[in-house]
């Protein structure tokens, strides 16, 4: 992922109601009550951990049983320090009291909550890409510092490898091929790290990669589960003993995938690797982020939005105008001969629809005008209007290259516009020998995409010479 790409926008739950679920997630939870609960005679080792001795107290207020009570109390304590809620008042004596940001979870806004939950977040990211403690009880040497290399450890390596997998399930949620807010099979998220996108089978060596990431997301997804990132269903331990007795190399069932590990990005979770995407410099749009703006800005900027998310982001920015003071906005933005006016246009176009009839006075306005007069006479009659009337044949002509040019900037060489392409080149024999001829900007690329995508290969070199000509019309 480059951080120069836009990733698709995110649909976000209002602020006020993550941060009830950040204050509800066990984690931050058990780390407030902590807080609440240190005083004068709580006690922390140079490493502001609590003492072993004071555990048992810790895990009896929090309510934990069993043999990871203890475990667990210490993770939700090293949660309060990492996050301001408890800050050490003498290092050398151990003494803590709780801290500034404790009286942000209850009196501070959503945003604020937020932070604090953020800061929780990444102290559980940070620690999900360290080894176990047996592995590194193992690996310590005669002085208690860790030898890294006996770890097979690489620190840098595993951050960068959870951030890759926690970027893709964020493309995953976000896109709108993807499952959405649905679960995703941990064997795909691990593959999608770790097998090359020009692999068409992956290799043994390959796939025991999978095998072996999926081991450690096990790992990882069970410790970002109770921050609230994701909701996980854990790798059946019952695989490993079958795997033990089947040997490796047992193909995965794919009918009974859930076995293998599930998981879903929270609306929590969302947030929160949005906000880390930003922080890292990424541009990470969300819905609902243009509607102040003004038409420019929000068709020039959902213009690489898939379907949904443009309606989403064009229903915010209308709900907040008159409808027909919207349309003569848009319709404005919508002129242009740049590269991104034929996209601004069908936008354009789109958005005049969720407007309705009420924007049919705005639209009649434009009929005359060189660049709108098409996609008005397109509108009206879709909407059934009276009286609209009949384009010149160079206005069609224009209109055609117009449409192309923004299907190409919208979706690419997709089989959607092949058949346009095969469509038009049929219904008019005649086609090229005309379109080179258009004064559009745009017609030579599109005359050139049109060769390139259809098909009969008479018709394709028809297509890039008119795209020659057309292109040493506009040149001379």
């Amino acid at each position: 992922m480059s951080d120069s790409s836009p990733l698709p926008p995110v649909r976000l739950h209002p602020e006020a109601e993550l941060a009830r679920e950040a204050l509800s997630t066990p984690l931050l939870s058990r780390a407030a009550r902590l807080a609440r609960w240190a005083g004068p005679d709580t006690r922390v080792d140079a490493g502001g951990r609590l003492v072993e001795e004071q555990l048992p107290a810790a895990a009896e207020l929090l309510g934990l049983t069993g043999d990871d009570a203890a475990a667990d109390a210490s993770e939700a304590w090293r949660a309060a320090m990492d996050t301001g809620l408890v800050e050490v008042v003498d290092e050398e004596a151990g003494t803590v009291r709780p801290g500034e940001d404790l009286a942000l979870l209850t009196g501070g806004s959503p945003h604020e909550v937020l932070g604090v939950w953020l800061g929780a977040l990444e102290s559980v990211i940070a620690e999900a890409a360290v080894p176990d403690l047996d592995e590194l009880m193992d690996a310590m040497d005669a002085i208690g510092e860790v030898d890294l290399s006996q770890l097979d450890w690489d620190p840098e390596g595993e951050a960068a490898f959870l951030d890759g997998v926690l970027g893709n399930l964020y493309l995953l949620t976000a896109g709108e091929d993807g499952p959405g807010d649905g679960p995703v099979p941990l064997p795909a998220l691990a593959a999608s790290v770790i097998v090359p996108g020009d692999m068409s089978e992956p290799t043994n060596d390959v796939l025991e990669q999978v095998s072996d990431a999926m081991m450690r997301l096990d790992d990882q997804f069970r410790l970002l589960e109770p921050i609230g990132l994701v909701t996980y269903q854990p790798v059946d331990e019952a695989l490993m003993t079958e795997a033990d007795e089947e040997g490796a190399g047992t193909p995965v069932d794919e009918t009974d995938v859930s076995r293998y590990g599930m998981v879903r990005l929270t609306p929590l979770g969302l947030y929160g690797l949005r906000a880390r995407l930003l922080e890292s410099g990424f541009a990470a749009p969300a819905v609902g982020e243009l509607s102040d703006k003004g038409a420019d800005v929000l068709l020039d900027g959902s213009a690489g939005y898939g379907p949904r998310a443009a309606r989403a982001e064009t229903e915010q920015w209308l709900t907040r105008r008159e409808p027909l003071d919207a349309a003569r906005e848009l319709l404005a933005a919508a002129r242009g001969t740049d590269p991104g006016a034929p996209l601004r246009r069908l936008r354009c176009q789109e958005a005049l629809s969720l407007v309705g009839a009420r924007a049919e006075p705005a639209v009649r306005e434009v009929l005359d005008d060189p660049e709108l007069g098409g996609l008005a006479r397109v509108w009206l009659t879709e909407l059934g209007a009276s009286d609209v009337p009949a384009p010149s044949e160079d206005l069609v002509f224009w209109l055609t290259i117009d449409t192309v040019a923004a299907q190409l900037a919208a979706e690419g060489n997709s089989a959607e516009l092949q058949a346009l392409v095969e469509g038009l080149a049929a219904q008019h024999s005649g086609f090229f020998a005309a379109a080179w001829r258009v004064e559009h900007p745009a017609t030579p690329d599109v005359l050139e995409a049109m060769g390139r995508l259809h098909p009969d290969k008479r018709i394709a070199k028809e297509a890039r010479k008119a795209a020659f000509k057309a292109r040493s019309q506009q040149s001379g």
